[in-house]
């Protein structure tokens, strides 16, 4: 007796249908469907993640070797390789954008997480990630002469670490482009690395109360205003207070920033960091900025475990559909990845998960304890009548 449908067909089940129903809605975006829903194209496009799906006709086959298990999917049958193509190149891929975000919203009030540092403060990493392409295949993503790309900006919340956003461009796009329109809540510390260097920007946080921890230009001119005390037994070089001396640099930020040396043992190297945070230690600013390596963990994860790189269509449409739909698949593994009580490492995760997609197992008992091996005969449950 069967008594849970499979692993995907639960995983499938974390998203709300009527949430579903009222996004498709506001895109319109089974407009001339022709039968196939976008919940059948999104239950695929999340087979092709899950799974590792290389191609269309891996996608297809896959789900039409399921027999008999597709209804628990809310699907009659698997997508022809011509209907998924054709659903990839014409479904508006903003809808997938929306339900990210809806998604992410859910993950965020069910696994309520703190970042491991003491203060209160929202700590957020910013940072992108090339994604190269082939430009004879990818003619629209024109990066350089020879060379495709489009490029993922990301800003990661440290509590869970999950990404609260997310903005694709094609790889020519420059990083503090993208960072001049981002609205930061007055507070939040954000970390990054040296290509957000941008002086009005850094003006710009200030004023409005929002702390930045990055790295110094090599070529900055400044003058020290104020030489701080160093704490002891720690790899703290130097922490000054510091004004940029520079006429231009000074008309785009004449606030006084905070310039803190430390020295990398694990790379015999010294860095040098620049911040607006004038109230804590320099030790807890040079942690603020180790941490920020979270989020290049997070693109080496989605890039390594789910089809980021490799695309099942070469239009812009199919290419964000795939990338979206790669996000939401990582909120879903990160969020089961928090639940679990047995220890899963991502990669170990998402590998169990893509053998045992259509194993028959209550889901959350399956990710606390994946090698139990259930009885042959379930045990029954017929009740005795109490004869006298």
């Amino acid at each position: 007796m069967v008594r849970h449908s499979s692993l995907f067909s639960q995983i499938v089940g974390f998203f709300d249908r009527n949430q579903f129903a009222r996004l498709v809605s506001e895109h319109d975006a089974e407009r001339n469907s022709k039968g196939f829903k976008c919940w059948d194209h999104f239950v695929s496009m999340l087979f092709c993640q899950i799974a590792q799906a290389k191609s269309l006709r891996e996608i297809s086959g896959g789900l039409a070797s399921a027999n008999g298990k597709l209804r628990h999917l809310g699907m009659k049958q698997s997508p022809s390789k011509s209907t998924l193509s054709y659903a990839n190149q014409k479904r508006p891929w903003e809808m997938y954008r929306s339900l990210f975000y809806e998604t992410l919203g859910k993950c965020q009030a069910l696994v309520p997480t703190r970042h491991k540092f003491r203060f209160k403060n929202k700590l957020l990493s910013l940072d992108s990630s090339t994604i190269s392409l082939c430009l004879r295949l990818f003619p629209w993503a024109k990066f350089r002469r020879t060379k495709g790309a489009v490029k993922l900006h990301l800003l990661l919340d440290h509590d869970g670490y999950l990404p609260s956003f997310v903005h694709i461009t094609t790889g020519g796009t420059h990083d503090v482009t993208v960072a001049r329109n981002l609205n930061i809540a007055p507070e939040s510390i954000v970390a990054m690395d040296r290509a957000y260097n941008d002086y009005k920007l850094f003006s710009r946080w200030t004023k409005g109360h929002v702390h930045f921890v990055t790295r110094t230009k090599s070529n900055a001119a400044y003058r020290v205003v104020e030489t701080r005390t160093v704490p002891k037994n720690r790899n703290i070089i130097s922490d000054e207070e510091i004004e940029f001396t520079d006429k231009k640099s000074y008309e785009k930020c004449p606030h006084r920033l905070r310039k803190i040396v430390v020295f990398d043992k694990d790379n015999d190297r010294y860095i040098e960091l620049l911040t607006n945070h004038m109230t804590f230690g320099a030790t807890t600013i040079a942690a603020i900025y180790k941490d920020r390596w979270q989020i290049e963990l997070f693109f080496k994860a989605i890039k390594q475990n789910l089809r980021i790189k490799t695309f099942v269509g070469t239009s812009e449409n199919a290419l964000m559909i795939q990338i979206w739909t790669a996000l939401i698949a990582m909120l879903i593994i990160k969020f089961l990845q928090a639940k679990s009580k047995f220890g899963w490492s991502l990669s170990n995760l998402v590998a169990f998960l893509r053998w045992n997609l259509f194993t028959h197992r209550d889901l959350w008992a399956w990710i606390d304890q994946p090698y139990d091996v259930l009885p042959l005969e379930p045990i029954s449950v017929q009740l005795m009548l109490p004869f006298t």
